[in-house]
């Protein structure tokens, strides 16, 4: 981890494209300001790790959904196989 000393007013460049000013310190509170393209998605860490296990339950939810599609498609299958014999 790189770790940095800014005061008011100085800015991080990381790549090309994006800026971390400090905009305000307040006690152990820090305001930063972040100037990014908006195509690069800035989120606080709890919020992260929220939007990554919504994402992780979405897609388990999805494999059942799509798990049970097949075996209803199979379930249909086999009956035409049964009707045509």
């Amino acid at each position: 981890m790189l770790v940095l000393t800014r005061k008011v007013g100085e800015s991080i460049q990381v790549g090309d494209d994006i800026r971390l000013t400090v905009l305000s310190v307040q006690g152990q509170n820090v305001k930063m300001g972040i100037l990014a393209p908006r195509e690069i998605a800035v989120h606080r860490e709890e919020i992260y790790a929220k939007i990554v296990e919504e994402n992780r339950l979405a897609a388990s939810s999805v494999s059942l959904e799509n798990a049970r599609t097949l075996l209803d498609i199979g379930g249909l299958l086999n009956a035409e196989k049964e009707k045509k014999r």
